[in-house]
């Protein structure tokens, strides 16, 4: 194996023009497979629909790293699954296989090996397989209860040995599998909030109300009658930059931020009380809303503040500098 070191501008052109041709290869693979999907991906999904245990999700080499990806998106969208190593299998692993499981097993030549011991073991156990190859005709295609099959391309590899195009196909038809499943099985947002309560996104599908917990104190307030001085000092106590004006019946009335205390001052402060300078429409959520929700109304009102009610009651404020030390901005 040689290497050339050397750049030159004819170089960076061979360079960039190849890397179009591999990715137009993969885009054309890609139209291939769509072409070729039938309902034998609705068939699929009856199959696993149908059993109350795990997917197994196996392969080896490149098909093993795509399978673990499409084991992790069938559990984070609904559908339990976890990836087992073939070779695993025969020393051990295919205890994993439980009989109410559906093992998805994956191989472009559909002869690996490693497979044969872990369909064996299913087809002896009646455990069904779903396949995914490019050979039909292959022990995997032959062994499974539904194969999907995916079209013969050319690999973007110049030797053909790299898997590059039937790996992103492969990639593709998990993703595809995975998404019906979440359809069928009426996944929401909420739920996938469940699955993910970690990182930004997580933090975004989180709801208010676990955003504010079990202990979370009430909003500082004041009555409508409240003299300036008082309104000043529980601002300054609640430190979220705002304070609620409460009605008689304890529903809130109003906001007051900051910024309305500063406009204050070009008023005699000595005769204001907190009804003067509220705001008596303030943007509110429920504790039901997710926090994306939050995070939009505050950007799209250019405000700093939003209050959470609930039964007409303040229960929460919600500061923008709070969401962004928190990591949800």
């Amino acid at each position: 194996m040689t290497t050339d070191p050397s750049f030159s501008p004819e170089s960076a052109a061979a360079a960039t023009d190849r890397a179009r041709e591999v990715i137009q290869l993969n885009i054309e693979a890609l139209q291939a497979l769509e072409r070729t999907i039938d309902n034998s991906i609705a068939r699929a999904c009856d199959v696993i629909l149908s059993r109350p245990g795990y997917v197994v999700v196996t392969g080896m080499g490149k098909s093993g790293h795509i399978g673990g990806k499409i084991a992790a998106t069938l559990a984070s969208t609904g559908t339990n699954a976890f990836f087992v190593h073939p070779a695993e299998m025969s020393h051990g692993d295919l205890g994993m296989l439980r009989g109410d499981c559906t093992l998805l097993a994956i191989s472009a030549s559909g002869e690996s090996r490693e497979l044969r011991d872990p369909l064996t073991f299913c087809q002896r156990n009646n455990i069904p397989v779903i396949g995914m190859t490019q050979r039909g005709s292959s022990l995997l295609g032959r062994m499974s209860e539904v194969a999907l099959i995916m079209p013969s391309v050319a690999e973007a590899c110049p030797n053909g040995l790299a898997p590059t195009t039937s790996t992103l196909m492969t990639l593709a038809l998990g993703d595809a599998l995975a998404m019906v499943l979440m359809d069928r099985r009426a996944f929401t947002a909420q739920d996938f909030g469940l699955h993910h309560p970690g990182g930004s996104l997580g933090m975004s599908l989180q709801s208010v109300r676990e955003w504010m917990g079990d202990n979370h104190a009430p909003p500082v307030s004041v009555p409508l009658d409240a003299p300036f001085s008082e309104v000043v000092s529980k601002i300054t106590a609640g430190r979220k930059g705002a304070v609620a004006v409460l009605a008689p019946s304890g529903a809130l009335a109003g906001l007051i931020t900051d910024g309305d205390v500063r406009r204050a001052f070009a008023q005699d402060i000595a005769a204001i009380k907190a009804e003067d300078i509220m705001s008596r429409t303030p943007i509110t959520v429920t504790p039901e809303q997710r926090m994306s929700d939050v995070v939009d109304l505050l950007a799209a009102n250019k405000i700093g503040t939003v209050i959470v009610v609930e039964n007409e009651l303040p229960v929460a404020i919600v500061h923008i500098a709070e969401l962004m030390q928190a990591g949800y901005i």
